[in-house]
């Protein structure tokens, strides 16, 4: 059985001034999850959201939160983020030295583990650890930044991790996100290929018509994409 389309938005391009109020109209918005992309100046050249912030927002809101960490010690930062809120934690295959332990060690604190690729990573990357994640990121853009363009030669990449599954009998399992870009225009290739969580930034904070609409329009085209 396919997996459901979610939106999930990025909350970069929101007022960081009140965080509580952008997160609570993301759900009356409609969204299914709420990504948090932790940046820590190393790892990528941007520092952006420490655990007292997420938990802050926590109680705005009842959608479930995720966190990208694009950091360097994710071992190190796991618990004070799942305490924060967080029920799933997206770590770098580039950034673990042992990664199917720290997977492990993100599943012993109560939280899902997710393992992102960056576009230069291989898919066999993840292919060891797949009993122990329940999503898979197919980065679309080089992380650090919000608002870059969508790589389209990632698409066939997403295909690939959707075949891996296949293989391994964990389609219905295991999630495929897709993380920069993504918007109107490149939507249906990253739904199309496989991807069924679909992380939007810039596209649903500069819709004309507002957030409501934007999700539901992204919705929309993800899923007539994949029938």
């Amino acid at each position: 059985m396919a997996r459901p389309v979610m939106i999930a938005p990025s909350v970069l391009p929101a007022d960081f001034s009140k965080l509580g109020e952008e997160v609570a109209a993301l759900e009356a918005a409609g969204v299914d999850l709420i990504q948090w992309d932790v940046m820590d100046g190393q790892f990528v050249p941007n520092l952006t959201f420490g655990p007292d912030v997420i938990r802050s927002a926590r109680q705005h809101c009842s959608v479930p939160f995720e966190a990208h960490l694009m950091v360097h010690t994710p071992d190190v930062m796991a618990e004070n983020y799942v305490d924060a809120g967080c029920s799933r934690l997206i770590v770098h295959a580039e950034a673990c030295t042992h990664l199917h332990r720290t997977c492990g060690n993100i599943n012993e604190l109560g939280a899902s583990a997710a393992v992102a690729l960056n576009p230069a990573t291989p898919v066999s990357a993840v292919e060891h650890v797949l009993d122990l994640i329940d999503l898979v990121l197919v980065m679309t853009v080089n992380p650090g930044f919000g608002g870059q363009a969508y790589i389209s030669t990632m698409e066939p990449k997403i295909a690939e991790v959707r075949t891996m599954l296949e293989a391994a009998g964990r389609a219905d399992d295991v999630h495929i996100e897709v993380d920069g870009g993504i918007g109107p225009t490149t939507i249906a290739g990253a739904a199309a290929a496989g991807a069924n969580v679909l992380i939007a930034g810039s596209a649903l904070y500069r819709d004309p018509e507002g957030l409501e609409h934007a999700v539901s329009d992204l919705r929309a085209r993800a899923e007539a994409a994949r029938s």
